[in-house]
């Protein structure tokens, strides 16, 4: 089973991709903050994580759904991390296996594959141009079938760890979770029509819509920004730091693109 967590489409389209290499099934996280996710695994099926990194770190969701979940068969599967990161990602497997350590279940093998940035809301961080997004989604199939590969053989596989790895996971993750995950910020300009798609689409439930149909933000925000790039009118935006800022969305035909 394939298990993952995707903001704006980057990861859920590598484990897409990825299901379809290895023939397994694959299903999204239920991340609700009241959600209790119960799953069942096979005889002999492995458990793969796919999830975006944050801040050189595992996604705060994703770190309360493996200390949720109910998974039958988990204590005898064998899990793997598969990431997506717009350059590294520190020492988020060394994160994910403490995880895991703590539910009794076996980690194995991390890998990471490059998928264009997302992340906007701090000064200095935005989406790449359409030169990179474009190198980076040509380079992605194969190296996730790669992935795939090792993970049949259960085998290591390309990690990019980074430079400064302990410093960016264990001190700025924890800064980011701390100070840089707030909801507030989050409004929106006189171009919003109160269509509710971002409520719709919300991962956690955590939009909901005013008297006048305009979004509210409440507090189990997973920060993934897939409102934020979603909106058809721009129209929504995180204080000042978006302004001027890109949007980016995953293609579908990226899982078109097998080699």
């Amino acid at each position: 089973m394939i298990l993952y967590f995707s903001g704006t489409g980057n990861t859920r389209l590598a484990a897409m991709r990825l299901a379809e290499a290895l023939g397994d099934r694959c299903m999204e996280m239920e991340v609700h903050a009241a959600a209790v996710p119960r799953l069942r695994l096979a005889d002999d099926e492995r458990l793969v994580w796919c999830f975006p990194i944050y801040s050189w770190g595992v996604p705060p969701v994703v770190k309360r759904y493996v200390a949720r979940a109910e998974i039958a068969g988990a204590d005898s599967a064998r899990h793997f991390m598969v990431c997506t990161c717009g350059d590294d990602c520190g020492n988020a497997d060394r994160q994910w296996r403490r995880l895991l350590r703590r539910r009794g279940w076996t980690a194995s093998h991390a890998y990471s594959v490059q998928m264009p940035n997302t992340y906007v809301l701090m000064k200095g961080f935005d989406t790449d141009s359409p030169e990179v997004a474009a190198a980076k989604l040509k380079a992605a199939p194969s190296a996730i079938d790669a992935i795939g590969r090792a993970i049949r053989a259960d085998s290591a596989g390309s990690y990019v760890r980074g430079s400064w790895a302990w410093i960016k996971s264990s001190v700025i993750y924890p800064w980011f979770c701390r100070f840089a995950m707030s909801p507030k910020p989050f409004h929106t300009n006189g171009g919003c029509t109160a269509c509710g798609l971002c409520s719709r689409i919300c991962p956690t439930g955590n939009i909901t819509m005013d008297a006048d149909g305009r979004p509210l933000w409440d507090r189990d925000c997973a920060m993934c920004l897939r409102c934020y790039h979603s909106c058809p009118r721009r129209a929504i935006r995180y204080g000042h730091a978006t302004d001027a800022k890109g949007m980016y969305l995953a293609p579908r035909s990226f899982l078109e693109s097998r080699r």
